[in-house]
């Protein structure tokens, strides 16, 4: 076993130098990001979606479908946009809705190039003005008349009473206009690209259009059909591109529809309530001639309607987004086109020195959570910049530095991490965990919340005289998940195999303290082996130190996810060494603040791991023990196996 001060790594060792990341971008090329330059279309300024950005240029240029799965963040709107950019705008065009002199209930529907249709129906109402004109003229010398009767009668009051009648008669019986002006139901008049059409969320009568309620239905009143009929998204995005996020959550029956349009191109306009009046109405076939750009994670699909899918699959295009890119100083050079572009976005907010943005590449880095590699969490990462822009501007500052980046961190923590920051210190008022002295059975875990935010999770383990004869049970307890609690029965096989010890004896008992949220995974698997054999073997465990990490049926310490946080929680906490996996140690970008605050550890055996952890008498013997049973296992492969 190699010493623990060659194992243990300070964590000046495990963190980039804070000017790493300045070091390995072009110093020459800016001083501010106000020297990068900005693309104009959208579609070059999606950062690190090279494939997907190469499929959607040809599913621009064929008109094809594409479904986008993906984490939240990483450009799926983005792409969409830059789809409806790369659609020619030339083929765009106005749709109106007409009267139906036959039938009422069924409203014609008018195609024209972009632009026309505001001239149609400007000069429909011109026609219906001038018409109504001659009308009221009419009424005007029926009343003249009927007063210069009255006086030549002299029969004044009869004659008022007369043209006032008249008057009231006319209103009541003229007919609203025998001229009926069409509905612009859609304009692309102006439009220099193809509509783009934001549909997520959007009920059935928003997105496949509806047709108003009347409750003036008679004496004339009414307003007529084809007024009412109000266009749905998947018509305005007719030559564009209708854009639908988390499509899975779409009813069925909306679904159905929606591919209804997709394959016909063209989609009547009906009532969407079975209890309006406008349910009587239908138009005439409207076209949508869109192309979806359906978007989500992978749960989605399993809500998505199988034809739907099969349609998209079968004329156009899936893609599987990524959530990462290499670090590479090409990507690092991206990057810095992203805060150039997210400031300009913004307007609001001043540019970052050179210093700026090499901090925030190195929270892209950080976030990540893996070696040699950058988020594309973009958006998340944009709220990092607009909140350090903030606090500059706050501050009136002429450009963003490392200070206001830092600051910021804070500034913009997720909700998890804020619950994080909750729980430690809860914890530690009532003391939920320890942090300094020894005690036998119990460890201090780590566990991510969210995607990033570390806590502290405290496990305890308690070795009974089992009550069966045959053999002892392990019963754990903390609202564990399925992956959780498998990772808990194999602890029986590590101990068994690593130790020697017969654990049928015992009902081992394991609790995940105040593990309220319940417990995911089976990062913890190292914590619940190292406390139920401290519980076993009555050695204590050294609570200055907290573990995480995954076991193997064959006691190897696997890495797990989130080791920045984890570690960051620990040092918060007060806890002064963490044991990770040693496969996980590039992955470490911890603050500056907590560089000489807490040792890191690489592990990559149980027995390390219990070498690092327990403290006490029993510690040597066991150890040496542990090292006879792995000497006993049989090693290699065997090449020609005899079969009976």
């Amino acid at each position: 076993m190699a010493n623990s001060n060659l194992n243990s790594t300070n964590l000046n060792s495990t963190s980039p130098a804070p000017d790493s990341s300045e070091d390995k971008l072009d110093s020459s090329s800016y001083k501010t990001s106000e020297d990068i330059d900005v693309p104009e279309r959208i579609i070059d300024q999606i950062i690190g979606q090279e494939e997907a950005v190469e499929t959607i240029k040809k599913a621009a240029k064929q008109r094809r479908n594409v479904l986008l799965i993906g984490e939240p963040g990483i450009g799926k709107s983005m792409l969409a946009k830059g789809m409806a950019e790369l659609l020619p705008p030339e083929e765009l065009q106005d749709i109106l809705v007409y009267p139906n002199m036959e039938d009422n209930q069924n409203p014609l529907i008018g195609v024209m190039p972009s632009g026309e249709g505001k001239n149609v129906v400007m000069n429909y109402k011109v026609k219906s003005k001038g018409q109504e004109e001659k009308k009221n003229m009419f009424m005007m010398l029926m009343i003249v008349l009927i007063m210069i009767v009255g006086f030549a009668l002299n029969q004044f009051l009869v004659a008022i009473i007369a043209a006032a009648f008249v008057f009231l008669a006319l209103q009541q019986m003229k007919p609203r206009s025998s001229i009926m002006v069409p509905k612009l139901l859609v304009s692309a008049e102006n439009k220099k690209t193809a509509p783009f059409v934001d549909a997520t969320g959007a009920h059935a009568g928003a997105l496949l259009g509806d047709v108003r309620h009347d409750p003036y239905q008679s004496g004339g009143l009414g307003t007529p059909a084809h007024e009412r009929v109000e266009a749905g998204m998947i018509h305005r995005s007719n030559k564009g591109v209708l854009y639908i996020d988390e499509i899975g959550t779409l009813k069925p029956k909306t679904q159905q529809e929606l591919l209804t349009a997709m394959q016909e191109k063209r989609y009547s306009i009906t009532g969407q309530s079975e209890t309006s009046s406008g349910a009587m109405v239908r138009s005439q076939p409207v076209p949508c001639d869109f192309v979806l750009v359906a978007s989500g994670n992978l749960q989605v699909l399993e809500g998505m309607h199988i034809a739907l899918r099969s349609r998209i699959r079968g004329y156009g295009y899936e893609v599987f987004m990524k959530d990462s890119m290499p670090d590479t100083p090409e990507n690092r050079d991206k990057l810095v086109q992203f805060i150039a572009q997210e400031v300009k976005k913004d307007g609001r907010i001043p540019h970052f020195d050179k210093e700026a943005v090499a901090e925030v590449i190195r929270e892209a880095q950080r976030r990540a959570g893996k070696k040699d590699v950058l988020t594309l969490r973009l958006r998340d990462l944009g709220g990092l910049v607009r909140a350090a822009g903030d606090i500059a501007k706050g501050e009136n500052a002429n450009v963003v530095t490392v200070d206001h980046v830092i600051n910021a961190k804070q500034l913009a923590r997720t909700l998890e991490q804020q619950i994080a920051d909750r729980y430690i210190v809860q914890r530690k008022e009532y003391s939920v965990f320890k942090t300094e002295g020894t005690e036998v059975g119990r460890v201090n875990g780590l566990a991510i919340i969210g995607d990033r935010s570390g806590i502290v999770l405290p496990i305890a383990a308690e070795a009974a005289p089992a009550q069966s004869t045959e053999e002892g049970r392990i019963i754990a307890t903390g609202k564990l998940g399925e992956i959780a609690k498998e990772a808990v029965q194999n602890v029986s096989a590590l101990i068994k195999k690593n130790t020697g010890t017969n654990i049928s004896k015992y009902d081992i008992h394991i609790q995940f303290l105040q593990a309220y949220d319940g417990v995911e995974g089976d990062s913890a698997s190292v914590s619940v082996a190292t406390s139920v054999v401290s519980a076993l073997e009555n050695i204590p465990v050294d609570q200055s130190v907290a573990l995480t990490g995954s076991l193997s049926v064959r006691g190897d310490v696997l890495p797990v996810g989130g080791v920045t946080g984890k570690i960051e929680a620990a040092a918060q906490s007060g806890i002064k060494k963490v044991l990770i996996p040693k496969s996980n140690m590039d992955d470490v970008f911890l603050e500056d603040r907590y560089k000489n605050e807490i040792e890191v550890i690489p592990v990559e055996t149980l027995s390390e791991v219990l070498e690092h952890a327990l403290i006490g008498k029993g510690k040597k013997g066991l150890i040496e023990k542990m090292r006879r049973v792995t000497e006993m296992v049989p090693k290699g492969i065997i090449k020609s196996p005899t079969v009976n």
